[in-house]
């Protein structure tokens, strides 16, 4: 499967990245579809679903407040101050409405 120049600039813009044709060229994003297509042909009938390749369980603490309070400190840290009297922080939109 090969994709043009212009399919693969719009879904660079889909995904929001900007990629110039030099970057596109040395990606070789053909070679990674085409092994992508030889993954999808492997037989793995009878073969489990791995959910994690981490088999243990991660240790947990204990949930306990160490410092209540502490919205003023965090907010203080924000460089929007545009929310702060409301107690959120203000970030900047990242998506269109197109």
């Amino acid at each position: 499967m090969s994709f043009s120049k212009q399919q693969l600039h719009k879904f660079a813009d889909l995904i929001k990245i900007d990629v110039s044709d030099e970057q596109m060229e040395k990606m070789n994003i053909d070679g990674v579809i085409d092994w992508l297509d030889k993954l999808q042909k492997i037989d793995t009938t009878g073969v489990e679903p791995m959910l994690s390749p981490a088999e243990h369980k991660l240790p947990l603490r204990e949930d306990v407040v160490t410092e209540p309070n502490m919205r003023d400190k965090i907010l203080a840290n924000t460089p929007d101050k545009t929310g702060v009297s409301r107690g959120y922080f203000a970030v900047p939109k990242l998506m269109d409405a197109d």
